[in-house]
């Protein structure tokens, strides 16, 4: 039997998390949505169409009208309205109706893409997540947020769209390359951070176990990790206020990214802003410097950046300006108060900023050094 987590919207069932071992069990949890009578359109990118695409083919063809799949290029360049129009061509050509079912079959991109193409095809069709990295199992699979980029800013475009189910097998994070595997992990980090010290704790004691991805250990870690998201997303579904603690380490990490041109990925720029936001938190008096030296250097085993070069100060700073998390003209800064309770500060200045990006910039001068 697997284990399952019920994600609640206004105070009511909205959908479950179910985690698995393999994919064997989806068949019967899709009974429930009665797929005999509906065409599938499985979502994926060309990283996870030729690992598990035709594996989820072959479970739903004989047990739907019809099952299609469509892949894209991967990679967040392509997480854009123009990947979003070929969806909807393509599912107008195939003729689905508003009564079909979308299948998002691979990680955050993946899933953001197909989420907010069910958000808006025919005004809303259904859709589930089978998300395939550590990133989208304890983050971007959970809670509703779709979205696209535009012209490089992050998810200005999007929806919040609840799936039908979030259906995750743990076995698949066995395939990810280290460097995704431990990007996801910025983001299981992250949740001790803001809101469970005891969590972070028992990752401290388990970073070996996690580095060999041993089975319980990584079905223990994603579930303590979506639960924790669980509680944040029910209090506040819209992000009109404690949602937006999630945000932690991502106003920095964001512009990171875009500064980058995205070719650092997702999770090791948030680890850089996790870090700048802790230090931040420090000068602010609230973390410890020993508490804030144990943050930074906790990402290291675990191959995340804690500094990073090639970058202007000024431009990443301006970049922040941009951020869709602005209120007002001021930035909506998630800081800790202490590990475990991150809280939302409306005065984090120029300056706080500035010097938190020079705290991790590695420049020509510091190699010199």
């Amino acid at each position: 039997m697997a284990n399952r987590l019920t994600i609640n919207y206004e105070k009511k069932p909205c959908y479950d998390i179910v985690f698995a071992s393999d994919y064997n069990g989806l068949l019967e949890e899709l009974q429930d949505f009665n797929i005999k009578e509906r065409r599938a359109a499985i979502i994926a990118d060309s990283n996870t169409v030729s690992l598990y695409g035709e594996e989820i083919k072959k479970l739903l063809d004989g047990n739907c009208k019809k099952v299609i799949l469509y892949s894209f290029p991967a990679g967040e360049e392509h997480k854009t309205l123009d990947t979003v129009k070929d969806i909807y061509k393509t599912l107008i050509e195939e003729k689905y109706d508003r009564k079909d079912l979308l299948i998002a079959l691979g990680g955050g991109v993946v899933g953001d893409i197909t989420g907010y193409a069910a958000a808006t095809y025919l005004r809303g069709v259904d859709f589930i997540q089978l998300p395939t990295t550590l990133l989208s199992q304890v983050d971007s699979s959970i809670g509703g947020k779709t979205g696209v980029d535009f012209d490089g800013y992050k998810n200005m475009v999007g929806a919040f769209y609840m799936p039908k189910l979030v259906y995750m097998n743990i076995s698949v994070l066995k395939t990810l390359d280290e460097r995704q595997f431990f990007s996801g992990f910025a983001e299981v980090m992250k949740h001790g951070l803001i809101k469970d010290a005891s969590f972070y704790e028992w990752l401290l004691d388990n970073m070996y176990e996690i580095q060999d991805r041993e089975p319980q250990v990584l079905e223990e870690m994603v579930m303590r990790s979506c639960n924790i998201k669980k509680l944040v997303v029910e209090k506040d579904p819209k992000e009109l206020g404690d949602r937006a603690l999630l945000n932690f380490g991502h106003t920095i990490g964001h512009a990171i990214e875009k500064a980058k041109n995205f070719e650092m990925l997702h999770g090791e720029c948030i680890a850089l802003g996790a870090v700048a936001a802790a230090f931040i938190s420090w000068k602010h008096n609230w973390l410890s410097m020993e508490e804030y030296y144990e943050i930074r250097d906790m990402y290291v085993p675990f191959n995340l950046p804690i500094s990073v070069d090639d970058i202007n100060p000024e431009e990443i700073l301006t970049l922040t300006k941009s951020d869709k998390k602005m209120s007002a003209g001021q930035i909506k800064f998630v800081l800790l108060k202490k590990i475990g309770k991150a809280v939302i500060d409306m005065n984090v200045t120029d300056e706080d900023i500035l010097n938190a990006v020079n705290e991790i910039y590695f420049s020509e001068e510091d190699e010199k050094a």
